[in-house]
């Protein structure tokens, strides 16, 4: 490669690659690669911050008041105070340049709580209801069933059939259903799908 870049000084890249039976874009690949080398660093923008200034910035960020605060808010506060630092999106590149960026605020570790498992070992220590629309006799009539069965042993513990589906309905049922079961107030786990 070196032969056509000394024969192109005299008679052009393109003359000097056909002399030589090298294909252009061998030539210039190769040229490239050795090129590479010293210029693939990147320009530093002249409007960009100085090592000082990121130091400054930095030092405003993990200072006492600003410690819990998003840049947002820094870059709120400072200009009211007659301090100019940066943009908001420059102190988020300076923290990332730093592995700062997370969420700085304390946060509150909640524990994970599982759903409840519902599980009998004898009857009627779990029951569960449910409605469940029947058709009537004449359209768009409906009747409502309401169920409760008992989980451990699937006896129907309880059931009525009503013209509407109605909170006081499904009360008066469970409380019916627990003085025939002899059951008292905190004996029983009463489990419904939707609206436990």
């Amino acid at each position: 490669m070196s032969a056509v870049t000394e024969l192109s000084n005299y008679v052009g890249k393109k003359s000097a690659c056909e002399a030589l039976s090298i294909p252009r874009a061998t030539y210039y690949r190769h040229s490239e690669k050795q090129g590479d080398a010293g210029e693939n660093k990147r320009l530093v923008h002249p409007l960009a911050l100085a090592e000082y200034e990121h130091k400054q910035v930095l030092d405003e960020l993990h200072s006492e008041r600003f410690r819990d605060g998003s840049p947002s808010e820094v870059y709120a506060t400072l200009p009211d105070e007659g301090t100019y630092l940066c943009s908001i999106r420059t102190m988020y590149r300076i923290l990332d340049k730093h592995n700062e960026v997370k969420e700085r605020r304390k946060q509150v570790n909640r524990p994970h709580y599982e759903k409840p498992e519902l599980l009998a070992t004898a009857p009627n220590q779990v029951w569960s209801w449910d409605i469940t629309k029947l058709k009537g006799p004449v359209k768009w009539t409906y009747f409502y069933l309401y169920v409760i069965l008992d989980i451990f042993s699937r006896y129907v513990v309880g059931w009525m059939v009503a013209h509407r589906e109605q909170a006081a309905l499904a009360k008066r049922l469970i409380e019916e259903t627990c003085c025939k079961q002899d059951i008292s107030r905190n004996e029983l786990t009463i489990h419904a799908d939707r609206f436990q």
